[in-house]
């Protein structure tokens, strides 16, 4: 008899950390198999395989090809990062939004970017720089560069109305993220756009998202000065 009747991933991996922080599975202990779960959970295999994988990214179990899944001896715990609507998070700061759009251009990409977003030669991507604004003031500034192959659609969006960030967070499914923090000095141009002095420290973020092995979009976001970035494990 079935102890359990799970029918979503989510379910299962609910279950399955209830076992590991009650120590029913203990740290380094191998876990019975995907399908001997899934007849446990009376739910599909792959159901069981989606909820193995979300617990083990979140840093609770070692999967290894026909090593089996154990729990982790030493849980990592990992920062969450999303990638935010730019506007829902100056409206979640009580501050009023707005957008400009700077440029918007049909253009061959660097040949470092392009090897970057694993592009063919003579690829042509649309580059737009825009700047979105807090009661008034400059926020982040943005430099995207959108591979038009993914997402083609993006050609026919009025840009001066509604921005990139938003659209393609809605519209264009990715399947992983690769992700770059740094500090950068401004120079005449980000000062001038952000309302900073010339040599002010910045904070930067280069995100570059994927469909699989497609690149959808390489975006630089440059903040204004002070801008203080939170996650959460």
């Amino acid at each position: 008899m079935r102890a359990l009747e799970i029918n979503n991933w989510q379910d299962v991996q609910s279950e399955v950390l209830n076992r590991i922080n009650s120590r029913i599975w203990k740290p380094g202990d191998l876990i019975p198999n995907e399908a001997d779960l899934a007849i446990e959970f009376g739910c599909a295999r792959a159901t069981v395989n989606r909820a193995l994988r979300s617990v083990a990214q979140a840093g609770f179990l070692d999967r290894r090809r026909k090593a089996g899944t154990r729990v982790a001896t030493n849980p990592v715990r990992k920062a969450i990062l999303s990638i935010p609507i730019i506007r829902q998070e100056i409206e979640d700061k009580n501050q009023t939004y707005s957008y400009a759009l700077i440029s918007r251009n049909l253009r061959e990409p660097s040949i470092s970017l392009r090897a970057q977003m694993k592009l063919n030669a003579n690829s042509k991507c649309l580059h737009v720089v825009a700047l979105y604004l807090a009661d008034g003031r400059p926020y982040v500034c943005e430099d995207r560069w959108v591979n038009t192959v993914a997402v083609p659609e993006l050609l026919k969006v009025d840009l001066s109305a509604e921005n990139a960030n938003e659209w393609l967070v809605q519209n264009a499914p990715f399947t992983r993220g690769d992700f770059t923090f740094s500090a950068r000095s401004a120079d005449a141009e980000v000062a001038g756009r952000l309302d900073a002095k010339i040599c002010d420290a910045l904070f930067e973020i280069q995100r570059t998202t994927w469909n699989e092995v497609t690149a959808i979009t390489t975006v630089t976001l440059t903040y204004h000065p002070g801008y203080r970035m939170q996650t959460r494990i």
